[in-house]
């Protein structure tokens, strides 16, 4: 094998066999965190003219959906990109996704066009972000997370074994 071989072999080797995948999950829910929090922090600051504009449901005012947006925006946000208690805060996001696209496919908002597949309208800002939700929830916040953390504290404060106990975390 001619040294330019070798150095093909070993970056092919290098670049399909070695996973960084608590490093992706980590960089998955600081991107998404971030990005959900300036959403958060932008109806935060134009609350009092946002509250007339945002679409009410379930019986609340638009005032009080969007507190609960806000809510969900910046505290879900937060605790996702520390890691903590993550499969359970990113169902709230999921739904207030889901919600979104709802109101944008069914042009309830009344600035908001229906979009077609060629469209460049945000409304598929509500898909991504819900796409990026669920792998959150599948793959969970990996080893680089407050959960792992203190999933290791609690397991070895039982006296059992982390291999055991967790499996491919």
């Amino acid at each position: 094998m001619t040294r330019f071989q070798q150095i093909v072999s070993d970056t092919f080797v290098r670049c399909t066999g070695y996973t960084y995948s608590n490093m992706a999950r980590l960089f998955m829910r600081l991107f998404v965190g971030v990005m959900f929090l300036q959403f958060g922090i932008r109806h935060l600051v134009g609350f009092s003219q946002l509250s007339t504009d945002f679409p009410s449901m379930l019986g609340m005012s638009s005032s009080t959906c969007l507190i609960l947006m806000i809510i969900v925006e910046i505290v879900c946000s937060l605790f996702i990109m520390v890691g903590f208690l993550t499969r359970i805060f990113v169902i709230p996001p999921i739904i207030t996704m889901i919600a979104a696209e709802y109101y944008i496919l069914h042009d309830l908002l009344p600035h908001t066009m229906v979009y077609g597949i060629d469209s460049t309208q945000p409304g598929y800002l509500p898909i991504m972000f819900i796409g990026i939700y669920l792998f959150i929830l599948l793959a969970g916040p990996g080893k680089i997370s407050l959960d792992y953390f203190i999933s290791i504290f609690l397991i070895s404060r039982n006296g059992k074994d982390e291999k055991e106990e967790l499996d491919e975390v």
